[in-house]
């Protein structure tokens, strides 16, 4: 049996997936979309949350390239906050508490509205390959569905296998089964994996909870969207909860230890190091005698709750006796018991910057396929793969973001780079350039590449163009308009600022840690200057971002300039690092595995040195290197 040949075949339909379907669609692909489940499209299959330190970024910049996410989010939000407002700007992260129903019935809707895009429920078993590159799948119904390109999306399906105490099973997710055969395509095609391991909480029944004897968190009352295109955020929020777990909890938890999976060996897979079980959490910090509990509604119409902070693999008896010893949880009914999940990823040194594999041609991965974990890491690389595969199939030029461009350059360069052996998260802590990778102005930093990539529409550029262009309006008048001591004093004083003597400019006071630029222009009568734009950002914040922070924006930019120097200088392909002596073994080694595609990557590989890289700079600079014999 034969199906009529695709442009593009997407292997999975988790957030990477959705992604990846999306874009290759957008840029005229004809894409088919394969997945064990046409329902689970788009399903939050752990926490019902967007965002958070690092990934509110992510998901800012996947929906300023036209992507799914923030619109999904701001469609099914259940809160909004922005995290680390204590903080610089920076460092700022917007995060949203969502219906995990309406989210997923979201993404299926935006899919389906997709001219190119072709769903199919159905398992892929096998790859076919002509050569070096690949040429369709075989699916377990035995079906060849033929496509210039792949991109495997495979999430935790992978040969999963849950662990819940001493029982274990085959599965991806909770009641679905797990994927099996492509891992043994790819290791005939060459490919080296490995096993990672995941982890969820239980599910609660709200109606069972004791809401009088935790702590309320409630939304921001004047809530941020994630997408650029959002009018109009819901009225109503709701509230999550905050409890602990003391000193018995610790204890019940350590008699399911010797049943744990974790730690009798059963599991195999390198678990997420900042998200441990709880398991994990007591064992490791054994001096801390609690520990922090998020309870976060899963939906307007169900009473489930998720208990964030909570993962574990523990016997399901002692996970409920644990939890009962919880405050406000002691007469909780629940509802599912917490499991971790083993899966097989393939480690990302194996991919080009565009997430086409090494080995073969047309083969893209996108995900936790490539060992990282979150929905808002696996939304990024599905859309970029989902682009890139588009460019290969139409001869197109790659869509590769730098370091100094995104969050989302970050998190592949990361990968491709460095690798990595454990299930990867991004923290803004990873971005050396987070000054200027700020959540607030990704549409001024991506939208322009999206729309040359065919990723974003007109509508959405003109948008971003229209703000821009009212943010250095204002940016302008704040320059160069006056207010006298008579004006702004008033204010000051309330924030028990020094009062100024003489007329000065607006942006001059604004450079003060304590003054709000829109409390200032305000309380001066001087609001007027505040242009009007769609949606709801507020442009007096971005530019007082602007105005406080020029100076260390224009040092980062004189430090990516010199970056950029070593992202031009290209190494070949086929160079034979182990026969270039004078750099150390354990660069010719890292070197070899990864075969970095130029000088910045090579620096950022561990165990590279600066001395190393010079020594390969000097090489590029005077053509002489070593090639391997069959790279000719």
């Amino acid at each position: 049996m034969s199906r009529p040949e695709y442009d593009i075949i997407v292997v999975g339909g988790g957030h990477a997936g959705s992604e990846a379907a999306a874009a290759a669609a957008r840029m005229g692909a004809r894409t088919l979309l394969i997945t064990m489940s046409l329902e689970a499209i788009g399903r939050m299959s752990c926490n019902p949350a967007i965002g958070g330190i690092g990934k509110g970024q992510i998901a800012r910049e996947i929906d300023a390239l036209g992507g799914l996410m923030g619109l999904a989010t701001d469609e099914s939000g259940l809160q909004f906050r922005m995290l680390n407002r204590s903080k610089g700007p920076a460092v700022w992260s917007p995060r949203a508490q969502c219906d995990r129903f309406m989210y997923a019935a979201a993404v299926r809707r935006m899919l389906e509205a997709e001219p190119n895009l072709f769903m199919r429920s159905d398992m892929a078993v096998d790859l076919l390959t002509e050569g070096d590159r690949v040429a369709g799948v075989v699916t377990q119904l035995g079906v060849e569905i033929r496509s210039k390109a792949i991109i495997l999306t495979s999430g935790t399906f992978m040969n999963g296998q849950i662990h819940i105490g001493d029982k274990s099973y085959g599965g991806g997710r909770m009641g679905e089964g797990a994927s099996k055969g492509l891992t043994g395509a790819l290791h005939r095609l060459g490919f080296e994996s490995g096993r990672l391991k995941t982890g969820t909480p239980p599910r609660l029944d709200g109606r069972t909870i004791d809401y009088v004897r935790l702590e309320e968190q409630k939304g921001d009352l004047e809530p941020s969207p994630f997408s650029y295109m959002t009018d109009r955020l819901p009225e109503k929020q709701l509230s999550c909860w905050i409890t602990f777990t003391d000193p018995s909890v610790h204890d019940i938890l350590r008699t399911g230890f010797d049943r744990s999976p974790m730690f009798v060996g059963r599991i195999q897979g390198t678990g997420p190091r900042y998200c441990p079980s709880i398991e994990d959490k007591i064992d490791r910090f054994a001096d801390k005698d609690r520990h922090q509990i998020f309870l976060e509604p899963e939906g307007w119409n169900t009473h489930e709750v998720y208990v964030n902070g909570f993962s574990t693999s523990l016997p399901e008896e002692v996970q409920m006796a644990a939890i009962r010893r919880v405050p406000g949880l002691e007469e909780v009914h629940m509802l599912r018991p917490g499991y971790a999940i083993e899966y097989d990823y393939f480690p990302p040194y194996q991919l080009r910057y565009s997430l086409e594999t090494k080995h073969v041609r047309g083969l893209f991965f996108a995900g936790q396929i490539n060992g990282t974990t979150g929905y808002e890491e696996a939304g990024a690389q599905g859309l970029i793969a989902g682009a890139n595969a588009a460019s290969y199939v139409q001869e197109r030029e790659q869509l590769v973001l730098k370091r100094s461009e995104a969050y989302i350059g970050v998190l592949i360069d990361d990968l491709v780079a460095k690798g990595t052996d454990e299930p990867y998260r991004m923290f803004t802590s990873r971005a050396e350039h987070r000054m200027m990778l700020r959540q607030d102005n990704a549409d001024e930093r991506l939208t322009e590449i999206g729309h040359s990539a065919g990723l974003v529409s007109e509508e959405r550029l003109r948008r971003m163009e229209r703000r821009r262009d009212a943010r250095q309006q204002l940016l302008d008048a704040v320059r160069i308009t006056s207010i006298t001591p008579e004006e702004v004093n008033p204010y000051l004083q309330t924030l028990e600022s020094a009062p100024v003597k003489q007329t000065d400019r607006i942006a001059k006071v604004a450079l003060r840690p304590e003054v709000s630029l829109g409390e200032l222009l305000r309380s001066t009568g001087t609001q007027h200057l505040i242009p009007e734009v769609e949606g709801l950002e507020r442009v007096e914040e971005m530019v007082e971002i602007d105005l406080k922070y020029e100076g260390y924006v224009d040092r980062e930019r004189g430090l990516i300039e010199k970056m950029e120097q070593l992202e031009s200088m290209p190494l070949p392909d086929g160079l034979d690092y182990h026969a270039i002596h004078n750099i150390t073994m354990e660069a010719r080694e890292k070197l070899g595995r990864i075969r970095p595609e130029n000088l910045g990557q090579a620096s950022r590989i561990s165990g590279v040195s600066p001395s190393d890289v010079s020594v390969l700079m000097v090489m590029v600079k005077s053509g002489r290197m070593p090639r391997l014999a069959d790279a000719g």
